[in-house]
C-alpha cells in the first residue's frame, strides 16, 4: 500500500516536471527576429524605443520582451518609421495616437496623469504628517499630569507615609 502511494507521488512529480520543462523550453524558443536597420544610429534608437514602449496586449512587458503578434507588428512599424526619417518623439506620438498613453512606461505629465505623478509624493507627505501628529500626541500625553483631588492626595500621602509589611493591605 505504501509502495503504491510512493509510485503515485513519483508519477505526479514526473508529470509536473515534464510540464515545467515543456513550458520552459517553449518560452526559451520564443525568439524575436530583428532585421538590421540601415545604420548603427537607427539601430540604437530602435533598441531604446522598443525598450521604452509597452506592449498593448502584454501590459507589463516592453516591446522588446513581448512575443505577441501585436508587439511584432509594432516593432516593424517602429522600424519603418525610423527608416522613413521620423524622430523618436514622432514615433512615440504615432503610437500614443493609436494606443493611448498606455504604451508609454513613463507617461507624460498631463492633466489626466497628474494623480499618477504626484499621488506618491502626496501619500508620503500625509504619512509624515500622521506620524508627526501621533508622536506629538504621545508627547503631550506624557507631559500632561493629572491633578489629584484633595481626598486622593490625602489617601496617597497616607499610603506613602505609613509603613506596611506587604504594601497590599491598603489596596
Amino acid at each position: 500500500m505504501f509502495f503504491l502511494k510512493i509510485s503515485r507521488i513519483n508519477k505526479l512529480f514526473k508529470a509536473f516536471s515534464m510540464a515545467f520543462w515543456l513550458f520552459g523550453a517553449a518560452h526559451t524558443m520564443a525568439v524575436i527576429e530583428i532585421a538590421p536597420l540601415s545604420s548603427a544610429e537607427l539601430e540604437a534608437r530602435y533598441r531604446l524605443l522598443i525598450e521604452e514602449l509597452r506592449c498593448p496586449k502584454c501590459q507589463n512587458q516592453n516591446l522588446s520582451d513581448s512575443d505577441s503578434p501585436i508587439a511584432a507588428d509594432l516593432r516593424e512599424q517602429i522600424r519603418v518609421l525610423l527608416e522613413d526619417g521620423k524622430s523618436d518623439e514622432e514615433v512615440v506620438a504615432y503610437l500614443v495616437d493609436r494606443y493611448g498613453d498606455f504604451v508609454r512606461y513613463r507617461p507624460a505629465v498631463q492633466t489626466n496623469t497628474l494623480v499618477l505623478w504626484f499621488a506618491p509624493a502626496a501619500f508620503v507627505v500625509l504619512a509624515l504628517i500622521a506620524v508627526l501628529l501621533v508622536v506629538r500626541g504621545h508627547q503631550r500625553a506624557k507631559n500632561r499630569t493629572m491633578a489629584l483631588s484633595l481626598e486622593e492626595q490625602r489617601r496617597l500621602d497616607s499610603l506613602l507615609s505609613s509603613p506596611s509589611k506587604s504594601g497590599d493591605e491598603h489596596l
